[in-house]
């Protein structure tokens, strides 16, 4: 098989769905505002309930179907309404909510690169784990494919953690994510990166 990079885009993308993602419709979206450009990525970590994995969750969460009564720990959450492009399980399947032509809901308030209202012009992938802790190896290796197809298809200009675009009010991924073992899967420069992340000196 050809290496994913060498793809058309066509036969991996259909109206901003990833064709390597099962899809699991969201209704928490919208459209993007005109003349956004979609240049950003922003990676979280989530698991319901916390620290708890492989159960399905958060595909509830984000279907509005969560029973609020099912744990101590959703009382805290309820009635939230929101979404994220992409969701990547600990084994490193990946789910697919919203298209990436669409806004999804997973920034909030936020601002990065000179620019606030982060949902308009980003692109979320939810790693499934605790914030601050490890991820694991299947997770990276779907997510360096995704990046990769994204980066293919989008003009993405700057990847960054929901920490660096919300800082203070979020702390995901965390300490625990290895931001420079996706800068050398992915061959990107600095400049993709918040300036706060140690990475490569060699990548200019």
């Amino acid at each position: 098989m050809a290496p994913l990079e060498t793809w058309p885009t066509p036969l991996l993308w259909r109206d901003g769905w990833y064709q390597f993602a099962s899809r699991v419709d969201s209704p928490n979206f919208g459209p993007r505002p005109t003349g956004a450009t979609t240049d950003l990525v922003v990676l979280h970590s989530i698991s319901l309930p916390p620290g708890q994995y492989g159960g399905d969750q958060v595909e509830r969460l984000f279907t509005n179907r969560l029973d609020w009564d099912e744990h101590p720990y959703f009382q805290t959450i309820r009635g939230l309404q929101v979404s994220a492009h992409f969701f990547i399980r600990r084994q490193g399947e990946l789910v697919q909510f919203v298209s990436c032509d669409e806004r999804a809901w997973h920034a909030g308030v936020s601002s990065y690169r000179g620019r606030s209202q982060c949902n308009d012009d980003s692109i979320g992938i939810e790693l499934e784990g605790l914030e601050g802790q490890d991820f694991e190896d299947l997770q990276y290796q779907t997510l360096f494919a995704l990046v990769a197809a994204l980066l293919q298809h989008y003009p993405i200009a700057h990847l960054a953690g929901h920490e660096h675009i919300a800082p203070g009010r979020k702390g995901d991924p965390g300490a625990g994510f290895n931001w420079a073992h996706l800068q050398d899967a992915l061959g990107l420069a600095n400049g993709y990166f918040p300036d706060v992340i140690f990475l490569p000196a060699r990548k200019k």
